[in-house]
C-alpha cells in the first residue's frame, strides 16, 4: 500500500477521536433528590435598617439643648433627662449653648455661674441626635437672644436640610403666668419649619395635672415650663414631673420613628 494509505493512519493527520457528547435526545442526569439540601446556604441578605448599623447596645440619642441665666430652664433639663432616660433604648444628652453676654452684665445682673459639668453644643453637633429638645426663658413672648443666636448659626446645616425629618419640641420659662408660656414656644415653631423638623408638642398627654387650678403651675400643650417670678422662685414638683414627662414623651416618639 501506498505511504499514508490503506489503515494506517497518516503521520500528519491526527487520530480520531471517539465522540462521548449525547445525543440530543439525551436528558441531562437528574440532581439525587439531597442535593440541594447539601448545598451550602446562600449569604444573608446585608440589612441596610438603621438598626443594623448600629452595635446592639447602641441608644438613640435626644439632645436637651437649652438656655438658662438663673437656672430655672436648666432644672426643667436635668428632669426631662430622667424621663428620656427612663425610656428603654434612649438616652437623653445635656448641653448648653453658648452665652453672648459679658461675664461683667452677668454679674451685674446676679446670674449665678454655669455648670461647667454640661458641655457648650456647637451647631453641627445637632446632626447626630435622633432626636431635640430646645429649652429657653422668654424675652417679651419669644426666645432669649442667646437661643436665637444659636439657631441663627445653623445656616450649614439649614443650606443642607440636615435636620430634615428629625422629631423636636420646647420647654420653657417665664417670668409671669401671662409672660409667653405659649407663645415662647409658638413663635419658636418657624426655626423648626424652616429646617424641616418635626414639632412634637405634648397636648393634653400629661392627663389630671394639666387641669388642675388650684395652684399656680407652668407648662402648656406646647412643652413643659416654668414661672421664674423675679427669679427667685423654684419649679413647683409639678411643673418638673411635667417636664419628666415631656422628656419620656418624646423618647418614646423618638424610638417609633426609629423603628419605621
Amino acid at each position: 500500500m501506498g505511504k499514508g494509505a490503506g489503515c494506517f493512519p497518516s503521520k500528519n493527520r491526527p487520530p480520531p477521536v471517539a465522540d462521548h457528547s449525547p445525543t440530543p435526545s439525551a436528558q441531562p442526569p437528574s440532581l439525587p433528590p439531597n442535593a440541594r439540601a447539601s448545598q451550602p446556604d446562600a449569604p444573608p441578605r446585608e440589612d441596610t435598617a438603621r438598626s443594623s448599623s448600629l452595635p446592639r447596645d447602641a441608644k438613640l440619642k435626644i439632645f436637651i439643648v437649652f438656655y438658662s441665666m438663673y437656672g430655672h430652664v436648666e432644672g426643667l433639663a436635668k428632669r426631662l433627662k430622667r424621663g428620656v432616660d427612663g425610656v428603654e433604648g434612649v438616652e437623653g444628652v445635656l448641653y448648653r449653648v453658648p452665652e453672648t453676654l459679658p461675664i461683667e452684665v452677668l454679674n451685674q445682673m446676679r446670674a449665678p455661674p454655669k455648670d461647667d459639668s454640661i458641655p457648650e453644643i456647637a451647631p453641627e453637633d445637632l446632626e447626630a441626635a435622633d432626636g431635640l429638645l430646645f429649652g429657653f426663658p422668654t424675652r417679651y413672648g419669644a426666645m432669649a437672644s442667646q437661643m436665637k443666636a444659636f439657631f441663627d448659626s445653623t445656616g450649614n446645616l439649614w443650606k443642607g436640610q440636615k435636620l430634615a425629618g428629625k422629631p423636636a419640641g420646647f420647654f420653657v420659662s417665664t417670668g409671669t403666668q401671662g409672660g409667653g408660656q405659649e407663645t415662647t414656644a409658638w413663635t419658636a415653631i418657624t426655626q423648626l419649619a424652616h429646617h424641616g423638623m418635626l414639632f412634637v408638642p405634648i397636648g393634653y398627654t400629661f392627663g389630671p395635672g394639666m387641669f388642675n387650678m388650684e395652684f399656680i403651675r407652668g407648662g402648656s400643650p406646647y412643652g413643659a415650663g416654668v414661672f421664674a417670678g423675679d427669679g427667685t422662685r423654684e419649679p413647683s414638683e409639678t411643673e418638673l414631673a411635667l417636664a419628666e414627662h415631656q422628656g419620656k414623651y418624646m423618647a418614646v416618639v423618638v424610638k417609633r420613628l426609629a423603628k419605621s
